[in-house]
């Protein structure tokens, strides 16, 4: 199933947040099929509590799908997690190098950083070297993990989105590349548009991944140039900090293609099987940088 947060046009920008089942140009209301279930709760909590109860209200989910729908251009989707980890592989993709693998490293991202399809990355004021987006496939949490073996991980895996990890480079100054406090600015993890699950995926290690500033493409890649799979990936990132239903781990990027994010860019992420949306990017100070060749 494809599920998504929305809101209809009438209740734009009134928090009146439902829960969606895409099928298509399609979206069909299921709030109802969890019972509880608030626009509080989808607000704050994103898909989590749908999540963490899958196993009890995925039959009434799926039949709400089977009623009338609406179209998607008549809504406006949201993002569709608000998780309380999100962690970062740094690189994990080979390159088209010829080297043996190098260790799983990464670095978490503020939960706070999260905004969704439609909205706007607004770059800060701080002194960065350059603003970049990072295209990237990242699984999301089904249930608690801790300490897992990498048997253990697809039993975990909920299902997957679509995620921009936006960079300030240099940030702090006394930082060459990327810290937390460069990749957690206000508004630097776009996801969405939906979360796909892994029965609908297919295959996450065989995957398109493209990203468009500006209808340019910039990054397209293929998750088979992964370096170190997803249950290594999850087992790795379980073994650090417990996970719960909705926490998400970026899976990383090919940097292949990376350029600036600039005032008045559109940025738009697709990655087959899972979708495309595209956000706004917004710098008061109207700085630029070179594209590179």
């Amino acid at each position: 199933m494809r599920l998504a947060i929305f809101e209809s046009a009438a209740g734009l920008g009134q928090g009146n947040l439902r829960l969606g089942v895409v099928d298509g140009e399609q979206i069909h209301d299921a709030t109802d099929a969890v019972p509880g279930l608030t626009a509080a709760d989808l607000g704050s909590q994103g898909l989590g509590p749908v999540i963490a109860a899958w196993d009890d209200v995925k039959a009434d989910v799926q039949g709400a799908a089977a009623g009338d729908g609406v179209a998607l251009s008549d809504v406006q989707l949201r993002a569709p997690l608000r998780p309380t980890t999100i962690i970062c592989c740094a690189g994990n993709y080979m390159e088209g190098e010829d080297r043996p693998k190098r260790p799983l490293n990464g670095f978490m991202k503020s939960p706070q950083a999260v905004i969704g399809p439609g909205d706007t990355v607004n770059l800060p004021p701080h002194d960065c070297s350059i603003f970049h987006h990072e295209a990237e496939l990242a699984l999301v949490v089904g249930r608690p993990a801790f300490r897992i073996t990498e048997w253990e991980a697809a039993s975990h895996v909920f299902g997957y989105t679509a995620f921009i990890d936006v960079s300030g480079r240099s940030w702090p100054p006394t930082n060459a590349g990327a810290s937390f406090l460069g990749k957690s600015f206000h508004t630097f993890a776009p996801l969405g548009p939906v979360v796909v699950t892994a029965d609908e995926v297919g295959d996450p290690q065989n995957l398109s991944v493209k990203l468009w500033v500006n209808d340019d493409l910039r990054q397209d890649y293929n998750t088979d140039d992964m370096e170190h799979p997803i249950p290594t990936v999850l087992a790795w990132g379980a073994g650090v900090v417990p996970l719960l239903p909705g926490d998400v781990i970026a899976c990383g990027t090919n940097h292949h293609g990376l350029s600036p994010l600039q005032e008045g860019d559109v940025c738009r992420i697709a990655i087959e099987n899972i979708g495309e949306f595209s956000v706004h990017v917004s710098d008061p100070l109207g700085r630029s940088w070179p594209w590179p060749e």
